[in-house]
């Protein structure tokens, strides 16, 4: 992975609920977690959230699949592993 992508996956978070949020479903694990739950567990607006997770996909840290009416996040553990698994963010992370 280049110098820019890194720089642009960290800068994305370095943002408190981009952090909070890529935690969230790393912690959920493989099968990620719904917009839904994401927005109940962490309590961030509907709109705001969405905004968040644009920005997460758009430098490749997660992935939005659709399931029927749902809107599945998952973590993409391949990117994290190119940035080096900080500690902090895995702590919670299922076995590979």
């Amino acid at each position: 992975m280049d110098h820019e992508k890194v720089a642009a996956s960290l800068a994305e978070l370095g943002n408190s609920h981009r952090l909070s949020v890529f935690r969230f479903l790393v912690k959920a694990g493989h099968d990620g977690a719904s917009v839904g739950d994401i927005q109940k567990g962490l309590g961030i607006p509907a709109s705001t959230l969405s905004h968040h997770l644009a920005r997460m996909a758009k430098v490749g840290l997660i992935r939005q699949e659709k399931h029927s009416r749902t809107i599945v996040c998952i973590p993409e553990y391949g990117h994290l592993e190119n940035l080096g698994y900080p500690e902090f963010l895995v702590d919670k992370m299922p076995k590979m």
